[in-house]
């Protein structure tokens, strides 16, 4: 049996789910004799890649409840009785010596059912405006790491600490010539990188459908697009790959890395991942905040890159007529490059997993010499 037993409750995007892996891998090479299991959902991405990342992952039945008015909410009553149900017997078998929530609505039953069995409960906010399940968990937590000094304002102040986005390690140990040759791409041309959250964003898809020619055939670019899995068919039939010899259109990137490494320009939404790892890869962007996010925080996020040098930001509603001329701006000029890419760079906390992971373990210690 090992000595530490850490129970982590992310799901839904990556933006929950990545963090949280993060956290995992810090903990498992800063403690060896661990023990580390995930909860999510079965149909949502977690499902796939936390085993990808080398972790066990058990289920909980559970989804978000809709704010508008649909026969799914019906089922929500007896989703969560169940949820609950299914945590204390996850809880019960499991016996974990923390609670770790990186949010999502599969972290809600667990954690609350930690709390109430005195399991220490960590929460990891990623946004400065916190999604409801961290928000509610947050006023039972031990201790809450985010990484905006806005969401402090969200939760109890003398238990929160800034402490930046857990992400990747793996995602700045990459070999750069391997990185060109996995795409098919040449060094010796410029590469845009398109991202949409891991579901894809219908009008970033929209605005490079309208765009291709002038970005791939005026600027000549060499393009990687991932524009998620319910698009990719369709963007399929309306582009001929024959067509445009330099584009790759993903429904998902796997190799994330390599896709970082050979971008010198990202067109990307600006969720608190996003951010966080294009200042971890020290990537100039575009980002694109959402207009459907609560508080308008990746706008907030936005606004930050963009007030370090880190970034332009465009308005979702004007992409399609803005996206061409913006890209253009940024890489019509080989020092306005470098000197976003130095300014990304500045802004980033690599530390930020092994911080919270170290904090994590200490807790774990603590408590255990007092029973």
């Amino acid at each position: 049996m090992s000595e530490v037993k850490v129970l982590i409750a992310a799901g839904g995007t990556g933006g929950h789910v990545y963090p949280a892996i993060a956290i995992a891998d810090a903990l498992r090479e800063s403690y060896d004799d661990i023990d580390i299991l995930f909860v999510g959902t079965k149909d949502h991405m977690e499902w796939k890649t936390v085993p990808k990342a080398g972790y066990d992952i058990t289920s909980i039945w559970i989804s978000g409840f809709h704010r508008r008015l649909t026969p799914k909410n019906l089922l929500f009553p007896f989703k969560l009785a169940t949820s609950l149900v299914q945590s204390l017997g996850i809880l019960g078998k499991f016996k974990p010596d923390v609670v770790i929530s990186c949010g999502g609505y599969a972290a809600g039953p667990i954690g609350w059912v930690a709390a109430k069995k005195g399991v220490p409960l960590i929460v990891q906010e990623q946004n400065s405006y916190p999604g409801v399940t961290n928000r509610i968990l947050g006023k039972s937590a031990e201790h809450i790491f985010t990484a905006f000094k806005d969401a402090d304002h969200y939760f109890p102040i003398e238990k929160t600490e800034v402490a930046g986005n857990p992400t990747r390690k793996s995602l700045t140990d990459v070999d750069s010539r391997q990185a060109y040759k996995s795409f098919g791409f040449s060094e010796d041309k410029k590469t845009l990188l398109v991202l949409g959250g891991s579901g894809g964003a219908k009008s970033i898809n929209e605005a490079m459908l309208q765009n291709i020619e002038k970005l791939h055939d005026n600027m000549e670019l060499q393009i990687i697009w991932q524009c998620g899995k319910r698009y990719y068919d369709q963007l399929r039939r309306d582009i001929d790959p024959q067509t445009y010899e330099h584009l790759l259109l993903k429904d998902f990137i796997h190799d994330m890395p390599s896709a970082y490494e050979v971008a010198d320009i990202v067109v990307s939404r600006a969720g608190a991942l996003s951010c966080a790892e294009l200042a971890l890869t020290g990537n100039a962007s575009i980002l694109v905040p959402s207009p459907n996010v609560a508080g308008n925080h990746q706008t907030k996020n936005a606004q930050s890159m963009v007030e370090e040098g880190a970034a332009e930001m465009a308005a979702d509603e004007e992409l399609k007529e803005t996206l061409p001329a913006l890209v253009k701006k940024v890489i019509s000029s080989d020092d306005k490059l470098e000197q976003m890419k130095r300014a990304a760079k500045e802004l980033a906390r690599p530390e930020a997993a092994k911080t919270i992971a170290n904090k994590i373990l200490a807790l774990v210690k603590q408590k255990k010499s007092e029973i």
